[in-house]
């Protein structure tokens, strides 16, 4: 063999297994695990387009797109960086943050639903067959026979009720260990006695025994259980959801050249660079260059803002034109935008003390029960002397005073108005957020991407001439900025087309200039073009030595939101308005819409702070909000909607996505979670009433099996279908 060597080893497991070199070669070669977050996806044909876009970039793998958390996730090799795949979106009109995929936990599969049912699955194959077996119980069979059929029952519903009843199984004995009683406390004593009695009467050839009612109770409270969780999104913490949005990597500068390090390998005084188009990664102060900032995110305000030297950052601003050099003065935990991450984890666990209509159920029937259960068993066991006969009668007022039809009233009514709303474009994702939403009397709306889509419009198109718009669509169409987005927009609707400007150059900070004619040509703020700024949001169009023409901007309303705003004013809510926009956008909108109580230059604490001084006064707040600013308000409130245009961590905050752009359904989502408290105080009723008749024929010994099989479907049934009356309630 010319040229090379090859070497034998005499141990065949040695040659097949992989050398030190191989396991390093494939570990280098090892995937990366890519997240960004594309807050601009709404539809099919933008899944199609960003999918598309990622992969054509040179070493990707795969990229799917979720379109309910608006990430996209990508399988590439490892020299692929998230930088490069940033900047290919943003070629196709799309804005795209990177993602610590490592603060992330996994939510590809719901495990909880899946096990939920398999466990209903197995519980109603075995109820069937054990039914079967019952029937002929019922319809004669005596002796031998009965024995029989009831050890097979046995063999069935033992395995059965040790898998399928887990769920409550857990609840109860966590319930136990924390000194206080829930409704799997009686679910779990009302199987766990009816399968013993039943044992022992099987042992003793008795002619009852309630193994079919054991498996049908189970099945029912699960299927109560699987429609309760399936009511809900699943989601994570939106604590969690603003650390992954720390920027996972910064570029600082050092001994004059510039070096990548992780986020939380910065400290205090390091020289952070910021591009164009990436988000600060620290707190800081800026110690060279001129640029705008993106503060919609932090701070809810509409409009860029002018950043210079000496000027202070916050981590998740974002720099939109030109290069900065930011000296760190917090990292890590101390960043605002990780304080706000602690805002929100502190929000949460506050709203988690919220008492559902079925837990304040439970508090009062799970001990109601024990007792009952107890006394029928000590007045037998004296009347009667008879262990048996008492243990039985016990048994039987622990199952036909089941909670089927309480663990069925809340869930089967939250089921149908979640899909009502639904159809209506409302998404419910927390299992209590109708009793919550039932229950509000004050509305706090967002301004910014809320009340308004968030993108300024022309307002002053009638008094810019054909010749001007051309103009400063020149200059605006190769620019990124907002202001000159909507110039190109008001241009094409207006079938104005460009004018020939060369040399177009964008001044970080500024606005855009270029060469018209020999002459010079400027388009942005009043003290670069000699113009006098006023109120309002606007830019200027110079040309030469001529007179400066003003271009005037306005955020333009969300569909349906003056209509909301009415029907809820009319509906005797009080409407509040709170931004972090300046004072002038906040009282314009305000008057625009009518809301007298309004707060401009808010920032994140502070409408926090002020959403729990509502609560503390006795109001129920409902806040609807889309921002980094508004994920502690949001969570903050007795309940919450985000927008699906809205940031991750801020839909994730939220009890309810409104998944429109239509404002209007929030009134009608008020009105029909009103409606189903009503449906499930019915259900509790219903379920009050059916115990009312069937508690005195257990306690007086009078329920066999049969009677209360027929009493548990009969309770579940009518439950159910009270909920659905909701479907068509109000059409």
């Amino acid at each position: 063999m010319s040229g090379a060597s090859a070497s034998f080893s005499a141990c065949p497991a040695c040659s097949a297994a992989p050398s030190a070199v191989d396991i390093a070669a494939r570990t280098a070669q090892k995937d990366a695990n890519l997240a960004l977050s594309v807050p601009g996806i709404h539809c099919a044909a933008c899944i199609s387009t960003v999918e598309r876009c990622l992969s054509k970039v040179d070493g990707v793998k795969s990229a799917r797109v979720n379109l309910t958390l608006k990430r996209a996730t990508v399988e590439a090799a490892a020299d692929v960086t998230a930088a490069m795949l940033v900047e290919a979106l943003s070629e196709v009109g799309f804005e795209a943050h990177e993602l610590d995929a490592g603060a992330l936990s996994a939510t590809s599969t719901d495990k909880a639903a899946r096990e939920l049912l398999m466990r209903l699955a197995v519980a109603g194959f075995a109820s069937m067959n054990v039914m079967l077996l019952s029937v002929a119980v019922w319809a004669g069979a005596a002796d031998a026979t009965r024995d029989m059929f009831h050890w097979i029952s046995a063999a069935i519903t033992l395995p059965t009720v040790i898998f399928s009843g887990q769920p409550f199984y857990r609840s109860a004995w966590g319930a136990l260990r924390a000194g206080r009683l829930n409704m799997d406390v009686p679910i779990t004593l009302a199987i766990l006695l009816a399968v013993a009695t039943s044992l022992w009467e099987t042992a003793l050839s008795g002619e009852h025994a309630y193994f079919d009612a054991a498996l049908t109770l189970t099945f029912f409270l699960l299927a109560g259980r699987y429609l309760d969780h399936r009511t809900r999104a699943v989601a994570r913490s939106a604590a969690e959801e603003l650390a992954a949005l720390e920027v996972p990597r910064a570029i600082v500068w050092q001994d004059g050249q510039e070096r990548e390090l992780r986020t939380a390998e910065l400290r205090v005084g390091d020289i952070i660079v910021v591009r164009a188009g990436g988000r600060m990664p620290v707190d800081g102060v800026i110690v060279e260059g001129t640029s705008e900032l993106d503060r919609s995110l932090l701070t809810g305000e509409s409009l860029p803002v002018f950043a210079e030297v000496g000027q202070a950052v916050s981590a998740g601003e974002v720099n939109l034109t030109g290069l900065l050099k930011v000296e760190a003065s917090a990292v890590g935990e101390e960043t605002s935008l990780h304080r706000m991450a602690d805002l929100v984890a502190i929000a949460e666990s506050g709203r988690s003390k919220y008492t559902s209509l079925a837990d304040a159920a439970a508090k009062l029937y799970a001990p109601g029960v024990h007792i009952l259960s107890a006394l029928a068993f000590l007045g037998w066991l004296v009347y009667s002397g008879d262990m048996r006969v008492a243990l039985n009668i016990a048994a039987a007022v622990l199952i036909i005073t089941c909670p089927c039809a309480l663990g069925l009233a809340v869930p089967a009514v939250t089921t149908a108005a979640s899909g009502r709303l639904f159809r209506a474009g409302m998404l419910i994702k927390h299992s209590t957020a109708l009793e919550r939403l039932a229950q509000v009397d004050t509305v706090v709306f967002d301004k910014t991407g809320t009340l308004t889509r968030g993108t300024p419009e022309l307002s002053n198109f009638a008094d810019v001439s054909a010749e001007d718009l051309a103009m400063a669509y020149g200059l605006a169409e190769g620019s990124s900025h907002p202001l000159s987005r909507a110039i190109v927009a008001a241009a094409k609707d207006a079938g104005v087309a460009a004018a020939p400007v060369q040399d177009v150059s964008e001044v970080a900070g500024y606005g855009t200039k270029g060469t018209l004619h020999g002459q010079e040509l400027r388009f942005g703020r009043a003290s670069w073009t000699g113009a006098t700024a006023g109120e309002g949001t606007a830019a200027w169009l110079k040309l030469g030595d001529a007179e400066p023409v003003t271009f005037a901007f306005n955020d333009s309303l969300r569909e349906g939101a003056a209509q909301a705003v009415r029907s809820l004013q009319a509906a005797g809510k009080h409407v509040c308005l709170m931004s972090g926009d300046n004072e002038g956008a906040v009282k314009a909108m305000a008057m625009r819409l009518g809301i007298e109580d309004w707060t401009a230059e808010a920032l994140p604490a502070e409408k926090a702070a002020r959403i729990q001084q509502m609560s503390a006064e006795g109001h129920k707040v409902l806040m609807v909000g889309d921002g980094l600013n508004d994920t502690a308000a949001l969570t903050a409130a007795h309940v919450s909607i985000s927008p699906a245009s809205a940031l991750d961590a801020a839909r994730v905050a939220s009890d309810i996505v409104l998944l429109g752009a239509d404002l209007s359904p929030i009134p009608a989502a008020m009105t029909t979670a009103s409606k189903a408290v009503k449906r499930i105080k019915e259900n509790f009723r219903i379920a009050t009433l059916y115990n009312v008749i069937a508690v005195p024929l257990a306690v007086a010994g009078l329920a066999t099996p049969l009677i209360a099989a027929v009493a548990m479907s009969t309770s579940s049934i009518t439950v159910s279908l009270n909920a659905l009356r909701l479907r068509g309630a109000g059409k």
